[in-house]
């Protein structure tokens, strides 16, 4: 089964919701909402490409995807519904604009326009604020794009970014801010080693 514009997925590790986390032998439940995005599963495995995809991901490559691909919701009479990314059983249907970042051969890759930027501890400041331990509005880049290649910048360089453009992800157990290119506003010059 191809579908002529979506990629066909399901939920990594089979499950709609990341809500389980295990401490020892004992295993918590984080919420039991369905309707809360903050646990809704981001990752997918591609099943299969479009037809007449050319691109460079492949059938079982793992997919970082929009919060509402799995999340159920309650329709007007309080009935549980699957939302539109749903196709059948555990398969999904994941357009060009329902992913940002793909995994390949254990390395990821940002998809179109959008980059990871990874925070970065909080420096000294005039202005302090109670319990805010990450940079305001700069990070270094983790995961890049073309574009921002195209601009001279590369993964690890220090960049500041447009305020509310932090949209928070964890990949592999790193908090990361997913973003555009056109969110990176300035950078300082600082170069990774």
């Amino acid at each position: 089964m191809q579908s002529p514009f979506c990629f066909i997925v399901k939920p990594y590790n089979d499950r709609r919701y990341d809500n389980i986390k295990y401490y020892g032998d004992k295993r918590f439940f984080t919420s039991t909402s369905e309707e809360d995005f903050t646990v809704s599963t981001r990752l997918a495995v591609v099943i299969n490409i479009p037809l007449n995809y050319n691109g460079p991901i492949k059938i079982n490559d793992t997919l970082v995807v929009h919060h509402n691909v799995f999340k159920f919701y309650n329709d007007m009479y309080g009935r549980q519904k699957s939302g539109r990314s749903w196709l059948m059983d555990d398969l999904f249907l994941v357009d060009d604009n329902q992913f940002y970042m793909y995994k390949q051969n254990n390395k990821w890759y940002s998809h179109n326009n959008f980059c990871f930027i990874e925070p970065i501890p909080k420096g000294e400041s005039f202005i302090d604020g109670v319990g805010v331990t990450e940079e305001p509005l700069w990070g270094k880049i983790k995961y890049g794009n073309k574009s921002l290649e195209t601009l001279g910048l590369k993964e690890g360089d220090k960049v500041s970014f447009q305020p509310d453009s932090e949209y928070e992800f964890n990949i592999e157990g790193e908090k990361l801010y997913r973003m555009y290119t056109n969110n990176i506003t300035l950078t300082d010059g600082y170069q990774s080693n």
